[in-house]
Formats: C-alpha cells, sequence, structure tokens
C-alpha cells in the first residue's frame, strides 16, 4: 500500500440537502452525512468531519489534507444572491450579454421569455479603446472616461467588478491597465479580468464567464476564509485544497481568485469516483448516475476518462434546453444535471399531470417525513410511502422519518386533485422522477451517439441506488454497479482527483498559414500558468502534460477537440494535427470534407499529477444462488415495484452482513448508513470482492 493511502485526508461536498464527509486512514474508510447548513455551510462540514474523525478514533490534528467541492457558487447564480457587481466593457458592446447570439433555445414558443443578464444594463459601463482581432490596439483606452466610469462605482457602492473587453483573449494589456486603475482607486472592490478568468474567443460566453467569475467571488472568497478559520479553530490546521469542475484540485488561493472554475466541482468529484471503480472493474464503457438530495447528474465515462467540454450551461430555464441557461466557457466534466433528487418538490399543474422538481425543499424544510416544517410531498416522501426506505433506519438511524406526514402531503398536494389514493400518488411521483431522469440520460447518450444498452450503470449519491435499477429497466441496461461508500460517493472521488489545471487560449489560425512562431510563444504562457497553479498546491513535479487544439474546417461554425502533439510545434507536428483532425471528424460525422482548408480555434493544455491506478477486481458471477433460509434478511416487508405496479415481499438485508460471491435475486432492499439499494424482481444481487453490489438483470428460462 503506498504512503498516500496511509495519509489521513478527507474530502467534503456540500449538496443542496446533504453535506457529505469521507475521511482515508491508514486505508480505511470512514464517512459521514449531515443535513446542509444554509446560513453557515462550513458548520456542518466541522460537524461531519467530527463524525467521521470519532469513528476513526483519531485527533483533528491527525488529517493532514481536506479536499473540498461545493455547489455554493452555483447556488448564487441559480438564485441570484451574489455580489452587487459592475461590469465595463468595450464602446458599443454593452448589451452582448443581453442580445446573446441569437439562438432560439424554443423555436416555435412566441412568448418565449429569454434569461435575464446577471449584470443589468444600468451597472453595465462602456469604455472607449479597440483592439482588432490579432491584439493591435486600433483605439488606445480612455482613462478619462474610465475615471468617469470609476468614480460611477464608487458611488454606485459596487463590491465587484468584472471587465471584459473585446479582444482581450488575445491582448489582455488594456483589460489589466483598467484592473490597476480600479485597484488603486477602490483597494476593497473585487476585480476580474476575462484575459484571466477566460481568454477564449466568442464574446458571449467570455463575457458571462467574468461576469459569473465576479458575481461569486465576495461571497465565495468569505465563505472560504471561513472555512479555513472554522477548521483551524477546531485542529485541523492541515492544508485545504479545492475541487475545479474539471476535475483536478487547486489551491484555497487560486479558488477565491477563480471561484467560476468552482462551478460543478461537487458533480465532477462524482465523476472522478465512477471512473475510479471503472478502472477497478476494467469498464471501458459507464453511465455514471448520481443522485442526491437535489439534483440528479448523469455522466458518460469512455476508456475510464469522463467526458469533458470548454462550456457549459447553469440555470436552465427551460428543462433539458440547450442554450436556455447562463454559458459558462470553463474547462468542465460535461455531464447532464436536472433538478431531480430526494428532496424534488411534486404538484400537479393545470393539465391534472404530474411534475416533479426542479424546485426543492433542500435540507431547510426538507421533505415533510423530516418533520422540520416541510408540507409538499418529495420524492423521498414517496420512497418512504412505497415502502423503499425505512422510517426508522432512514441515514443511520440518525433521522427518524415520519410516514404520516409523507402520507398527508401526497394526499394533499397529489392524490386529491387527481382523486386518487395516496399510494398511487407515491407510485406518479417516483415514477415521473424515474422517468425524468431516463430522458436525460437517453438525450445525454443520443448527442454522443451513444448505445446504453452496451454500457454498465455506476450508481451513487443518497438517492441513486434506491432508483438505479429502474433506470436500468427503462434505458435497457442489463447490468449496475453500487460501490461502497456510494452514499457519499463524490466526496471520496475528491480522494481520488489529482492536482491539475487547464489552461484555454484562443488564436484562429489556418494550417496553410501557420505560425509555429506564435502557437509555440503562446504555449509557452499557457504552460507557466498552469505550471504556477500547480506550484501553488506544492504540487507540480513529473506532471503530466496534455495539449488540445479546438479545430475545424474553414467556414464551419463550430470546432471539435483534437489531440495534439506536446511537443515544440513545427512542420512535422503540423501534419500529425491535421490526420489527428481528420479521424477526429470521421469518427464523429462519418466522413472527412476534402479539398477545405483545416483551422485552429483555440488550445487547451493541461498539467496534473499522475494518479496510482486501483488493482484490477475479476467480478464474481454469483454462480451460486442463496436463498432466504441459507441467508436470512434482518427484516421483510412488502415494498412497492414501479414494473409491476404491486407490492412485493421484500427481503431487507444489512450491507455489512451480506455474503459474498453468492446470488440473491429480488426483490430484495440493502440498507446501510448513507443509503439503501432497491433491487426489483427482474435483477439479481452479488457482493464483491471490494464490498460492491453488483446487480444484473436475471436470465429467464427460455428468454
Amino acid at each position: 500500500m503506498s504512503d498516500k493511502n496511509l495519509a489521513c485526508r478527507a474530502g467534503v461536498d456540500i449538496g443542496g440537502t446533504f453535506t457529505d464527509v469521507a475521511l482515508e486512514y491508514q486505508g480505511r474508510l470512514y464517512t459521514a452525512k449531515v443535513l446542509t447548513d444554509y446560513e453557515k455551510p462550513e458548520r456542518a462540514i466541522v460537524q461531519g468531519l467530527k463524525l467521521a474523525i470519532e469513528q476513526a478514533g483519531i485527533a483533528p490534528a491527525a488529517i493532514q489534507s481536506i479536499v473540498h467541492g461545493t455547489t455554493l457558487a452555483t447556488n448564487a447564480l441559480i438564485e441570484r444572491r451574489g455580489a452587487k457587481t459592475a461590469f465595463i466593457t468595450s464602446d458599443g458592446f454593452r448589451d452582448v450579454i443581453e442580445m446573446r447570439n441569437e439562438g432560439r433555445f424554443e423555436q416555435y414558443d412566441l412568448t418565449i421569455q429569454l434569461p435575464a443578464p446577471l449584470i443589468p444594463r444600468c451597472d453595465r459601463f462602456p469604455l472607449k479603446g479597440r483592439l482588432d482581432a490579432s491584439g493591435r490596439e486600433l483605439v488606445p483606452l480612455d482613462m478619462a472616461g474610465l475615471d468617469r466610469i470609476i468614480d460611477a462605482i464608487r458611488d454606485g457602492g459596487f463590491t465587484s467588478v468584472a471587465v471584459g473587453l473585446m479582444h482581450s483573449y488575445r491582448n489582455g494589456d488594456h483589460e489589466r491597465l483598467v484592473r490597476d486603475s480600479l485597484r488603486r482607486a477602490l483597494p476593497d472592490v473585487s476585480v476580474s479580468i476575462s484575459c484571466e478568468v477566460s481568454p477564449q474567443i466568442r464574446e458571449f460566453e467570455r463575457f458571462n464567464t467574468v461576469c459569473a467569475n465576479a458575481y461569486v467571488k465576495p461571497l465565495m472568497s468569505s465563505y472560504l476564509n471561513r472555512l479555513a478559520q472554522a477548521l483551524a479553530a477546531e485542529g485541523m490546521a492541515c492544508p485545504l485544497y479545492m475541487i475545479h469542475s474539471g476535475g483536478g484540485l487547486m489551491s484555497l488561493a487560486s479558488a477565491a481568485e477563480f471561484p467560476v472554475r468552482l462551478l460543478e466541482s461537487g458533480p465532477a468529484g462524482g465523476a472522478i469516483y465512477a471512473s475510479h471503480v471503472a478502472a477497478k472493474y476494467g469498464l471501458d464503457r459507464v453511465l455514471s448516475f448520481d443522485m442526491g438530495g437535489t439534483t440528479a447528474k448523469i455522466c458518460l465515462i469512455e476508456d475510464l476518462h469522463p467526458k469533458t467540454a470548454r462550456t457549459f450551461e447553469v440555470a436552465r430555464t427551460y428543462r433539458f434546453k440547450k442554450g436556455s441557461g447562463m454559458p459558462i466557457s470553463i474547462p468542465v466534466i460535461e455531464m447532464v444535471e436536472i433538478g431531480a433528487g430526494g428532496g424534488s418538490i411534486a404538484h400537479v399543474d393545470d393539465l391534472k399531470q404530474v411534475r416533479v422538481g426542479p424546485e426543492s425543499a433542500g435540507s431547510e424544510p426538507g421533505p415533510a417525513c423530516y418533520g422540520r416544517g416541510g408540507e409538499r410531498p418529495t420524492v423521498t416522501d414517496a420512497d418512504l410511502v412505497l415502502a423503499k426506505l425505512d422510517a426508522k433506519r432512514f441515514a443511520g438511524g440518525s433521522i427518524t422519518l415520519d410516514e404520516q406526514a409523507s402520507r398527508q402531503a401526497l394526499q394533499t398536494h397529489i392524490a386529491d386533485p387527481l382523486q386518487s389514493v395516496n399510494v398511487q400518488a407515491a407510485y406518479a411521483v417516483a415514477e415521473m422522477v424515474d422517468e425524468n431522469m431516463s430522458n436525460a440520460a437517453r438525450m445525454h447518450a443520443v448527442e454522443s451517439g451513444r448505445d446504453l444498452s452496451e454500457y454498465t450503470m455506476i450508481a451513487y449519491g443518497g438517492a441513486a441506488p434506491l432508483h438505479a435499477v429502474r433506470l436500468c429497466e427503462k434505458l435497457g441496461m442489463e447490468r449496475l454497479l453500487v460501490p461502497p461508500g456510494a452514499g457519499v460517493g463524490s466526496a471520496i472521488g475528491f480522494l481520488r482527483a489529482p492536482f491539475g489545471y487547464e489552461s484555454l487560449r484562443s488564436a484562429v489560425m489556418r494550417l496553410s498559414q501557420f505560425d509555429a512562431g506564435i502557437v509555440n510563444g503562446m504555449i509557452a504562457e499557457m504552460n507557466d500558468e498552469v505550471a504556477s497553479f500547480l506550484r501553488e498546491t506544492g504540487h507540480g513535479d513529473d506532471a503530466i502534460r496534455e495539449l488540445r487544439a479546438y479545430m475545424r474546417y474553414a467556414g464551419q461554425g463550430w470546432e471539435i477537440p483534437v489531440d495534439a502533439p506536446t511537443g515544440e510545434l513545427n512542420d512535422a507536428s503540423l501534419e500529425v494535427l491535421r490526420a489527428n483532425f481528420v479521424r477526429a471528424y470521421t469518427q464523429l460525422f462519418g466522413h472527412e470534407v476534402a479539398g477545405l482548408d483545416v483551422e485552429v480555434v483555440s488550445w487547451a493544455l493541461s498539467l496534473r499529477t499522475e494518479t496510482e491506478m486501483p488493482a484490477r477486481i475479476e467480478p464474481s458471477t454469483g454462480d451460486h444462488a442463496g436463498s432466504r433460509e441459507q441467508y436470512p434478511p434482518i427484516d421483510r416487508r412488502d415494498v412497492f415495484d414501479a414494473k409491476s405496479g404491486d407490492f412485493h415481499d421484500c427481503a431487507i438485508y444489512d450491507r455489512a452482513s451480506l455474503p459474498r460471491a453468492v446470488r440473491l435475486d429480488g426483490p430484495l432492499i440493502v440498507t446501510e448508513k448513507e443509503t439503501s439499494t432497491y433491487v426489483s424482481p427482474d435483477y439479481s444481487l452479488i457482493l464483491q470482492q471490494d464490498d460492491s453490489l453488483l446487480i444484473q438483470r436475471q436470465q429467464k428460462e427460455g428468454v
């Protein structure tokens, strides 16, 4: 076992409902799950860490490092509760973030409502001065005009400023000049400039990204400082790292400066966790399914690597509609995220249809069954009425659920409007949320040209194991894995993440007119940038270097990622780049386009530390079938099965006492501290040697 595995490290994930902690000490894992504290999120982290420390029997000072991921920045954007922010942009481009890109995400909706820009027009300030597309100065910066803008920002009481000027991705001198002037005049005001936050082509995405960074920067900086102080006060004065949306670890200082990189940080940890499990079992095609208290996240993982992108959207106003949200231009693990979690609230719409989410009860007040003041029905309430949850064993017995409150909420808000009964109402809620998630998975697969029947699902998160088999039934998937610690999967994934960072630059250049000197100089700057981020974490030696080019045929409107040679670019590497593009383009579209020149739009350079690959596990096939008489369950009760539409006598097992390598046929439920796993009558369960639950479709005779 490596020294890294013997070290004492903790991963902490703040979700909308629960805060999850995973503590790794001397090769053993200790976990805790506590309700998220909205007023002071750091209090829930300290509480969860104390619980895990108590289990491990160690002192707080024994923890050598903490890795943290959070949805706080994402929630601040969705709920529009960030800092009062001003936006300084080039004269004539004040309305870019409001005009968007003229795309209609709902083609035939005549009353379409575009998302409101993050910063209102009255808080956007145009500044004279202009660069051309190559970064050459056409008009000098209007310093007198900048002084007037600074006075307006001071008088307006702004606490943060975003700066996004045209073509600053090629030359950031004007933006840096604006930043320096702001800092001299307003030293207490936070400043973000687009040439550092997101130096990429396409001003709508770049401007939105720098505005989002400025909007959440004071909030996240304050939170991170409070968290560091709270941990130190409890004797945990160890290094604190943040996981960013691209799946790597960054320092606290970098996170405070570029908090937009923390968007999707929690889900990124989950995808890393699923990739680690896939590596153990040698699975090259995996669908990761993460369902917590507030959202569900679905990600394709191929050849042990999650799918990645350099842009994504937050706060979509139309479910599943690309273009209806706020575009953020940063490296990210690509996944579909929908408002479908255990706390998602159900209601009946005007057409008498049951709808679930995206609104969530969260942890305050929580589902009706929590007894914390919630009165509306949620997915958790439906699962309790359908007997998939045990009122006395929920969250390891730390929370006693009120089944009568769930029945009353479902009766009042679902059954009565539909003139039905609460069991049918619970069935409708559970089936609707499962259909929403399966639709999201289908969409993600179709967009990527993949057939999910060939994939293995890996389920984690507090609610996912309870719903995973039903998703497999809907998606035609034959098997799934529920790893140990699945209820806090993202927090465990933080402990598997490498230290790493990715830099992006845009410089449109045709291969027929390729200037290796310009490109090599730009790549050298990118290398210095990512190396400095790694040095801040205390790492960087022997880092793995990867270079990608985003390329297209000349005249096309969008580009695709292409692997690029990592050495000094020359004529030989240019031919390799061209061949790699043709191969990638053909794989995506089935053909190449002869006679057209190819151009590079952007470059992405990443450095990351090497992570230790897990030991391979040969899955047990469970040739020996076990009966309830041979392996008696700890309990049994009637549980509702969605596919058959009826209750079944269901065996209840404790995960810690399951027999290994023995096939147990459903219906059954496996309980553990952080989650429960439901196995339907058509599936079987086999406990693997690493304590993962392998759930497979039963092979019926004659089928």
